[in-house]
C-alpha cells in the first residue's frame, strides 16, 4: 500500500482518469463458458500479468480472470494512510477500472453474486474504496494485506445507498507487515461489517507483506463454494 514522493513529479502530470486505457487480463475458463469470476486486483509494482500467475494456485475449472492493469504499475501514488485528497484522480480512476472489470464478467454471463474480487496490497485498497463507495451482493471479496484509504474510521460517503447484503468477506493480513498497521486492518474489517458483510477477519502471527497459504486456502475454499451444484 505504500507510497513515495519519487511519484511527485509523475503524479503531477496524470490524465484526469490515468487508468482509463489500460488492458483487462483474462485467463482461466473460457468467460461464455465459466461459472464463476475472479476480478484479481494486483498491488503496487506489480502486473495485471504478475497476479494471474498468482490465481494459479487456487484455479478451479469453471472460474474466469479478469485482471485490470494499473498505469505505471500503481494505483495511486502515495501513501494510502495519508489524506484521500492526495491519491485522486488515481484512486477514482481504480475505482473505476475494477468496476469496468466487473462489467465484463456480467457481460460474459456471470452475475455479481458469482464473481469475487480480490486485491492484494493496493489492490486490496482498492477494492475496499470500491464496496465502501458501491457496496452490493458479490459472490466474495478478499482483501489482503491492505485495506482502509484515508482516516482510520472513514466511513460510506454521504448520500450513498446499497449494502453487501451478506457477502462472504475475508480481510487477512499479518502483524509483521511493516505497510499495514493492525489497527488499519481491524478499521477495514468493521467497515465491511458496517455494509452486512459477512467478515472473517485474520492477523497472522509474523507475516510480514505478503500472502499466506492459509489465505490461499480461503480462496480455495470460497470458490468450491460457489462452484458447488
Amino acid at each position: 500500500m505504500a507510497g513515495d514522493d519519487t511519484d511527485a513529479a509523475a503524479a503531477g502530470d496524470e490524465e484526469p482518469d490515468p487508468h482509463a486505457d489500460q488492458p483487462v487480463v483474462t485467463a482461466g475458463a473460457p468467460s461464455m463458458a465459466a461459472e464463476v469470476a475472479v476480478v484479481l486486483v494486483h498491488g503496487r509494482g506489480a502486473t495485471a500479468d504478475g497476479v494471474v500467475n498468482l490465481a494459479e494456485s487456487f484455479y478451479r475449472h469453471g472460474v474466469a480472470f479478469f485482471a485490470p492493469q494499473a498505469a505505471r504499475s500503481r494505483w495511486f501514488p502515495y501513501d494510502g494512510r495519508g489524506t484521500v485528497e492526495r491519491n485522486e484522480p488515481h484512486l477514482s480512476s481504480a475505482v473505476d477500472a475494477v468496476e469496468r472489470a466487473l462489467g465484463q464478467a456480467d457481460d460474459a454471463g456471470i452475475p455479481p453474486e458469482r464473481t469475487v474480487l480480490f486485491g492484494f496490497s493496493q489492490g486490496a485498497a482498492v477494492v475496499t474504496e470500491l464496496l465502501r463507495r458501491r457496496p452490493r451482493r458479490l459472490g466474495g471479496a478478499v482483501v489482503l494485506s491492505g485495506g482502509l484509504v484515508g482516516p482510520v474510521g472513514r466511513a460510506r460517503p454521504s448520500g450513498t445507498d446499497g449494502s453487501l447484503a451478506g457477502t462472504p468477506v475475508f480481510v487477512g493480513a499479518g502483524d509483521a507487515d511493516e505497510y499495514v498497521p493492525v489497527e488499519r486492518i481491524r478499521a477495514t474489517a468493521d467497515l465491511f461489517r458496517a455494509l452486512d458483510g459477512d467478515v472473517t477477519e485474520r492477523v497472522y502471527e509474523g507475516l510480514e507483506h505478503g500472502i499466506s497459504e492459509a489465505e490461499f486456502d480461503v480462496v480455495r475454499e470460497l470458490l468450491d463454494d460457489l462452484l458447488e451444484p
